[in-house]
């Protein structure tokens, strides 16, 4: 039995997935059932809804083989901006919710992030290295306009000199350009801007609440003009939909002031598949089988393989293909697969109101 959303019971407009999968952990699952009354009623409006969270830490650790950094920041749990394809879809499940609508609609703001993060800097143990933010849910949705979490957040590793990159879909990172550009200028932070695609119509329908793909160039082209370094990440590429566009994002991105590419191919983990499935099947119902059918062959045969090294990349000779071509793009426009390392020699911890200052 599963935990269905039936599209005939909510209004969910602007949403991608069409349903909220059961929760892999829980014991007992509902679904809705018809009650025998022919009464039309009015649908309610699938709303979103906002809970607080204040955490004991907010640097998260990581030992994969897989990712450049070992810690992370989460100003958010869950994402509204709503990608389908999107690989943390399956973290909303330790919270009890669903990796469907949930993930979209009922989302944890931390608040009191930037104040713990603080302690944390401060900490006697602490040994600073860079620190990635928007690796799993995007630091710049719609809500981070109310609750300013993510502006603390860079305030307080603005003040102690520490290195940051971030990664965003959003275009209100323009807002903090006014931390992010002195930090640049230190060599203290980079940012990476995901475009899936070019086309209007298939952003929409993929990532319903992300900004257009012409307004994301134009944040890269303010980020870039502001002395900050930009990588776009072609990321996820999507077989037999987006993967024709790569030459194009990679040529528009720079014509926007991109200094850096990469790209991943599209990762189905746990609940992601059968909702990603479900969507394709309503919105390209003529590509379905063609698109899943490249994924296969993409990770051996399955909807999804784990393995490091190659769950991002994929394998066989459509992978290699891709790969390809990124590459002879990027040298073509001069576009580095690596940029420099940020600098950690000038982490300082600064002193509070009442602090003794040196007397050296």
């Amino acid at each position: 039995m599963t935990n269905l959303v039936n599209e005939n019971k909510v209004q969910a407009r602007g949403r991608a997935a069409l349903t909220n999968p059961a929760v892999r952990f829980d014991r007992v699952t509902t679904e809705h059932a018809d009650d025998g009354w022919d009464i039309s009623e009015e649908l309610p409006v699938l709303r979103t809804k906002t809970t607080l969270e204040r955490p004991r830490r907010v640097i998260s650790k990581n030992t994969s083989p897989d990712l450049s950094f070992d810690r992370s920041i989460n100003p958010y749990r869950g994402c509204e901006h709503g990608c389908i394809y999107c690989f943390a879809r399956p973290s909303h499940a330790y919270l009890g919710l669903s990796p469907g609508l949930d993930f979209e609609t009922q989302l944890i703001a931390r608040p009191d992030a930037p104040v713990i993060l603080e302690q944390e800097l401060r900490s006697a143990k602490y040994r600073h290295a860079m620190i990635a933010i928007g690796t799993n849910t995007d630091p710049y949705q719609p809500i981070e306009k109310t609750h300013e979490i993510m502006r603390g957040v860079l305030q307080v590793l603005s003040d102690f000199n520490h290195p940051v990159g971030i990664v965003t879909k959003g275009v209100m990172i323009e807002r903090d350009i006014d931390i992010l550009a002195p930090m640049a200028a230190k060599g203290l932070v980079r940012v990476g801007v995901s475009i899936t695609t070019l086309d209007n119509k298939t952003s929409r329908a993929m990532e319903p609440r992300v900004p257009l793909p012409a307004r994301r160039l134009q944040t890269i082209r303010r980020l870039t003009d502001a002395g900050i370094p930009v990588r776009v990440m072609v990321s996820p590429i999507v077989p037999a939909l987006t993967d024709h566009e790569l030459e194009a994002i990679l040529t528009a991105a720079h014509a926007a002031g991109a200094v850096a590419a990469s790209s991943i191919v599209l990762r189905l983990p746990l609940e992601v598949s059968g909702l990603f499935q479900g969507w394709l099947a309503k919105a390209y119902p003529g590509r379905a089988a063609r698109v899943m059918g490249r994924v296969r062959e993409l990770h051996g045969g399955k909807d999804y393989d784990p393995e490091f090294g190659t769950r991002m990349r994929g394998q066989g000779k459509w992978a290699d293909l891709i790969h390809q071509r990124s590459r002879l793009t990027c040298r073509k426009l001069g576009l580095s697969r690596d940029l420099p390392p940020l600098r950690t020699d000038l982490f300082v911890v600064p002193p509070r109101a009442g602090d003794q200052m040196s007397l050296f």
